[in-house]
């Protein structure tokens, strides 16, 4: 058996660290930086953002993200490149995906700083590539994990509670598919089986997730960042992120990227629908009902999206989520590493009994 596990060369979470962007720079290039940065977070945070860069004389040039990881977005930016060799990214999931783009391509180290917690993208090897209509179209195994990750917590607690919220659903799936990969002996996008630390950090993802989740939903609504939010940054990011992609995705990730190809589920983030599709994999494992009753009454309190009239999909007819259903189980996805055989018909049967079971918890 080949086991590995891999992470970010470092994992930094401080107050602050949006005002040191410099220095961090300054540990892999000399030439320039360049920053991918969400237009939002621009907008607000601009003058944070140069102002190490600007104090230090330190050559950057700041390029706003055009809104979504596809490939024309990617190969803009590789070709504004010019001489830096650091590319940066500032923002959410999708900034990040892109920038880690640029950096595999480009062949030049990367920064990721996540301006939410909303996903476990920022640690891994991989981008998740979309068209430009918005559905998945593949995923991008990389050559390396990001040089660095850097959390800065008061920018994460000033965020919308719905990033945070999104990024405990995207989180609560990494030990149940990890589980199931386990279970199925799949190799995981890391490139070998689960490793023990591995599988370690995912259920202790899951159970840092319970036991804190709601205490940091409340702290980012009441503004601050409290020792329970700063263990649900580390959770969402790091142990999600390493528990992922060293133990594996199975059906939660896979139902996600079957629901992109329903228009009405556009409007909600990743980690709302991965929520979903991780009570949908509970249903589809067939586990007790006592455990599955926790998982949506946890989400519920989280605002996450259990049934399908929590994504618009009330009115949907049935071959309209046998799409779903069968964009799920595609052959490049990651259904496949579930310890049995999933259809498209086993998909829609879970996802409307998952519907159902919600209304009555």
């Amino acid at each position: 058996m080949n086991r590995v596990i891999c992470s970010p060369g470092s994992y930094v979470q401080e107050k602050g660290a949006l005002g040191k962007l410099a220095d961090y720079y300054k540990e892999l290039g000399s030439s320039g930086a360049y920053l991918i940065v969400d237009g939002f977070i621009l907008s607000k945070y601009q003058g944070e953002i140069e102002a190490s860069f600007v104090k230090s004389e330190t050559p950057f040039q700041i390029a706003r993200f055009g809104g979504e990881c596809c490939n024309k977005e990617i190969d803009l930016h590789r070709s504004r490149l010019g001489k830096c060799d650091v590319v940066i990214g500032i923002g959410g999931g999708k900034t990040l995906d892109t920038t880690k783009a640029v950096s595999f391509y480009s062949h030049i180290p990367m920064i990721i700083i996540p301006t939410t917690a909303s996903t476990d993208a920022p640690c891994s090897r991989l981008s998740v590539v979309y068209t430009e209509d918005h559905e998945f179209e593949a995923y991008l195994p990389l050559n390396r994990n990001p040089d660095m990750v850097i959390m800065d917590t008061d920018v994460i607690a000033a965020a919308p509670v719905r990033f945070l919220m999104a990024g405990i659903g995207d989180a609560l799936a990494t030990f149940y598919e990890a589980a199931a990969c386990v279970q199925s002996g799949a190799v995981a996008m890391a490139g070998g089986n689960a490793t023990l630390a591995a599988f370690a950090l995912a259920k202790l993802c899951r159970d840092t997730l319970l036991a804190k989740g709601l205490l940091a939903k409340a702290s980012v609504e009441s503004g601050v960042c409290t020792k329970a939010l700063e263990d649900i940054i580390e959770a969402n990011t790091y142990m999600s992120g390493v528990g992922f992609e060293s133990c594996g995705l199975a059906a939660a990730h896979a139902i996600h990227n079957g629901l992109t190809v329903l228009e009405p589920t556009h409007r909600f983030l990743h980690g709302e629908k991965v929520a979903f599709g991780t009570v949908t994999q509970l249903i589809l494992e067939n586990r007790g009902a006592d455990e599955i009753c926790e998982i949506i009454r946890f989400c519920k309190a989280c605002g996450l999206p259990t049934c399908l009239t929590d994504l618009g999909l009330d009115d949907t007819p049935d071959e309209e989520l046998m799409k779903a259903a069968m964009s799920s189980c595609a052959e490049d996805d990651t259904m496949g590493n579930m310890p049995f055989a999933v259809s498209p018909e086993d998909v829609l049967a879970a996802m409307k009994a998952t519907n159902a079971f919600s209304a009555i918890v």
